[in-house]
C-alpha cells in the first residue's frame, strides 16, 4: 500500500477508536504510519481524508447489506415476509459496524460546524433512500423513482430509529419479527400469536 491508503486505513481506524471529532492529524499519522506532510499531499486536509474515511465506511456496511441482502427470501414470499427477513440482515450487520453508526451520529451534533460533511452526508443519504428502496421493493431504480423515493424515506427513517434504539439499548431493541409485527398490526393485520 502507498501513503494515500495507509492514510485511508489509518483514518477508518481512528473513525472507529476515537470516532470522528476527537481523530486528529497526528492520530491518523501514528495509526497508518505515514507522516503530517502526506495528508495535504494526498487529501488537502484532515478533514477531507476523514470525509473520506466516514464515506468508505458507510459504502462498506451499505456493500455488506446489498450482499446479504441477495435472495434474503424469495420473491414469491409475503411482502410482510420479505420486509422482516430484510430487517432481520439489517440489524444482525449493525454489530460489525457499531463504531460507523457511533461517528455517524456524532457528526449530527456537529453538522453546523461541518458543512462540506453536511452536503457529502445529504447526498449519501438520498443514494441510501435508493439503495434501501430499491432492496425492500425489488425493482430497479429506474422508471420507479417515485415509489423509490417515498419508500426509501420510510425505510431510512427506520433505519436510523432502529440503529439509535440498538446502540442506546441492544437488549431492547426492536428484531425484524417486532418491526414486521408493528407493521401488521399499523396497517390493520391480524396481531401475531405472542
Amino acid at each position: 500500500m502507498g501513503h494515500r491508503e495507509d492514510l485511508l486505513a489509518g483514518a477508518k481506524r481512528c473513525l472507529y477508536e476515537k470516532g470522528y471529532m476527537r481523530t486528529t492529524a497526528r492520530d491518523i499519522v501514528a495509526a497508518s504510519g505515514t507522516n503530517l506532510g502526506s495528508i495535504g499531499y494526498h487529501y488537502g486536509s484532515k478533514d477531507a481524508l476523514m470525509q473520506q474515511a466516514l464515506l468508505e465506511s458507510m459504502e462498506e456496511w451499505g456493500n455488506e447489506l446489498s450482499a446479504a441482502l441477495v435472495d434474503a427470501v424469495g420473491a414469491e414470499s409475503a411482502p410482510l415476509e420479505r420486509f422482516e427477513a430484510i430487517w432481520t440482515r439489517v440489524i444482525d450487520l449493525m454489530e460489525s459496524h457499531r463504531m460507523m453508526w457511533a461517528a455517524n451520529f456524532e457528526i449530527l451534533a456537529h453538522l453546523d460546524d461541518l458543512p462540506e460533511i453536511h452536503k457529502v452526508l445529504a447526498a449519501a443519504q438520498d443514494e441510501g433512500r435508493s439503495g434501501l428502496a430499491s432492496v425492500f421493493l425489488g425493482l430497479p431504480e429506474k422508471g420507479n423513482e417515485h415509489l423509490i423515493g417515498t419508500v426509501g424515506a420510510l425505510c431510512q427513517a427506520l433505519l436510523v430509529g432502529v440503529v439509535s434504539q440498538w446502540m442506546f439499548a441492544p437488549e431492547s431493541a426492536p428484531t425484524g419479527r417486532d418491526l414486521a409485527e408493528g407493521m401488521r398490526v399499523l396497517m390493520g393485520g391480524n396481531r401475531a400469536a405472542g
